[in-house]
């Protein structure tokens, strides 16, 4: 039996589901699908994710060549295009409107960079993009920077999430700022999807932790010593980190605190 068969699938809470666009999803993992080692470890990967929905950029994807086998092996799954690569409002809306198209869905994460070096969004831009998607129908996820203003206004013009970087497109820094994230988690009406930077399940676990709706991981995934397991590794962690945010952690405290009654001790 291979170790994506005996996965064993765990819910924090059975009413506690994710829904963006009226659409309920069981995972709150999303995945990529660039950079694997093969089509078969891609595949294998995004089983035990256990995502249901799947990214792929539209600009990579071809129909009649690579991306109509990643279509076809994923059957079943809810594809993401993006825009990436795009770096005008003009460019993201001409790829969307090809992605609805040839994958027929009306569901786009828009980027739309303005730097090269850090890969950080264009806000004006990608601002203009998504209204302008929105009014056209599309269910808009937006990658962007984890500014809890820029966030409110893609929110006000009617984007179904909004997707703060964590920290620098597959840098594996982690949540660079958690202060940040945790305000924009808090504010927001919409789902939070933590998306860029994370680089192993702890990362996970603490983006959840600070309230994320869910994280969108490829890169360590896709660039693991064992994607497969990874994969695994980053089901579990958000769960996990799901978990403990509903419990409500315990306060952090500077002395110590006996978790032992001192009543009742022998001798005192």
């Amino acid at each position: 039996m291979s170790d994506t068969q005996i996965v064993t699938p765990l819910r924090a809470d059975a009413e506690d589901t994710l829904e963006i666009a009226g659409v309920r999803l069981a995972s709150r993992l999303f995945i990529g699908s660039a950079g694997y080692p093969s089509q078969a470890i891609l595949r294998d990967a995004v089983q035990a994710s256990g995502a249901d929905i799947v990214t792929a950029s539209i600009r990579r994807v071809s129909l009649q060549g690579h991306g109509s086998d990643t279509v076809r092996i994923l059957k079943g799954k809810r594809f993401l295009p993006n825009t990436a690569g795009c770096e005008t409002a003009r460019d993201a809306i001409m790829t969307a409107e090809l992605a609805r198209e040839a994958l027929d869905t009306n569901w786009i994460k828009v980027e739309v960079i303005g730097d090269r070096e850090t890969l950080y969004p264009d806000v004006a831009e990608l601002i203009e993009a998504c209204r302008h998607l929105v009014d056209d129908g599309f269910v808009v996820l937006p990658y962007c920077n984890d500014d809890p203003i820029v966030c409110q206004r893609l929110e006000d013009i009617g984007c179904a999430a909004v997707m703060p970087m964590g920290s620098l497109i597959g840098s594996g820094m982690g949540v660079a700022n958690p202060a940040n994230l945790e305000l924009i988690c808090r504010r927001a009406k919409v789902p939070v999807v933590v998306d860029a930077g994370i680089g192993t399940a702890s990362d996970a676990v603490i983006a959840m932790e600070l309230g994320a709706s869910a994280c969108l991981i490829n890169t360590a995934v896709a660039k693991a010593d064992d994607p497969v397991r990874m994969a695994r590794a980053m089901r579990r962690a958000v769960e996990a980190g799901r978990d403990a945010y509903l419990a409500g952690r315990i306060p952090r405290r500077g002395r110590a605190e006996p978790s032992s009654p001192q009543l009742g001790l022998v001798g005192s």
